[in-house]
């Protein structure tokens, strides 16, 4: 025999041996999956189990809804106060921090080159006012022409327009308070030279007090002139009242918010403007109202359902939403005072389903 066809028959008998010894090692698969009972459809699987859920029982309570914000306390009326005239100040007649009345002087610029100026021209007002009477008595006789008596007239209007001008610029000289207020603190001195862009100092009017704050567009038709809030400031116990007295005219596109002007009287003056004010505002309430969780609420195709707790299992209600705030929702039609609400495992639940009542309120 050919020694390559002789090793050849070896190497067979060598494959098929240990071809024969693994096999009896291997696992039998299709044996087993034969023994092994099919498994039961996906609808069957949960049938017989049971869902434990929270729930709660329907009870009449008042449902509120509170707009909170932060706001900056203003001043009804500011400004800087300054000379319309340049000059040197003569006089300071207030004291800082301390209240004025409208119409108070507060501070006066030199004024003696003007008032040199109006008794000159008041002095020659007796002899163009003679003048003018003269010429007239003339005119009535015949003895002077019309043009010389208007023009004696025109004169006498003039010194008279020089007078009052002259008044004016004596009164650009004097700072006066232009409304009740609190001034502040000075920035200027007696013998400070005055311009119309130096600031003397600032007076506020504190009462009564402006709080400005915005509000979002949900809010535009139910904040209006009228409307009451309430503020509490740091660091201070006490609670205030206010009203809305003014709502911009346009919601900004960018911020989708708009804002309000409030107004607390202050009269007091105890507060002081740019304090920090945190707001309240009763947007609405409702008494008795059935009110749920929102987290209970399931949409299914356009319409609003909960699931009620009945005799063990969990049976599906259409509702009709009313008023809501930040965690609960009115309720307007599909449930009653007494009903259990399941409030959890609401993605879970199904029609009929058995439930176990972990807690409920």
């Amino acid at each position: 025999m050919d020694k390559r066809v002789k090793w050849g028959i070896i190497i067979l008998i060598i494959v098929g041996l240990t071809g024969l010894g693994l096999y009896r090692f291997l696992p039998k698969t299709s044996t087993n999956k034969q023994n092994e009972a099919p498994a039961p459809p996906s609808g069957q699987r949960n049938a017989g189990r049971s869902l434990n859920v929270n729930a709660v029982v329907i009870k009449p309570q008042m449902l509120v809804d509170d707009y909170k914000s932060k706001s900056i306390l203003l001043p009804d009326e500011e400004v800087d106060l300054a000379f319309q005239t340049s000059g040197l100040i003569t006089n300071i007649y207030f004291t800082e921090g301390t209240a004025v009345r409208k119409g108070q002087l507060l501070a006066k610029v030199n004024d003696a080159p003007l008032q040199a100026q109006l008794i000159r021209l008041q002095a020659q007002i007796q002899l163009a006012e003679d003048r003018v009477y003269r010429q007239k008595a003339l005119l009535e006789k015949d003895a002077v022409s019309k043009e010389a008596y208007e023009q004696v007239k025109t004169e006498l209007a003039m010194l008279n327009a020089d007078i009052q001008l002259i008044k004016a610029n004596i009164d650009l000289t004097e700072l006066r308070a232009p409304f009740d207020g609190i001034i502040g603190l000075r920035h200027v001195s007696e013998g400070s030279y005055a311009s119309p862009n130096i600031i003397i100092a600032t007076l506020t009017k504190v009462t009564p007090l402006k709080i400005e704050f915005y509000a979002p567009e949900k809010y535009a038709n139910q904040l209006k002139p009228g409307t009451k809030l309430s503020f509490t400031l740091e660091n201070d116990l006490g609670t205030y009242q206010g009203q809305v007295y003014a709502v911009d005219s346009k919601i900004d596109p960018n911020t989708f918010s708009f804002t309000v002007r409030a107004i607390y009287p202050n009269s007091n003056g105890r507060i002081k403007p740019g304090r920090t004010a945190n707001i309240q505002i009763r947007m609405w309430e409702a008494d008795n109202a059935i009110a749920i969780p929102s987290e209970a609420i399931v949409p299914e195709l356009g319409v609003d359902k909960v699931f009620l707790y009945k005799s063990g299992k969990a049976q599906p209600v259409p509702i009709t939403k009313g008023l809501r705030n930040e965690s609960l929702v009115q309720v307007l039609e599909g449930l009653q005072f007494g009903d259990t609400l399941i409030t959890s495992g609401t993605l879970q639940l199904r029609t009929g389903l058995s439930v176990i009542l972990n807690e409920i309120e």
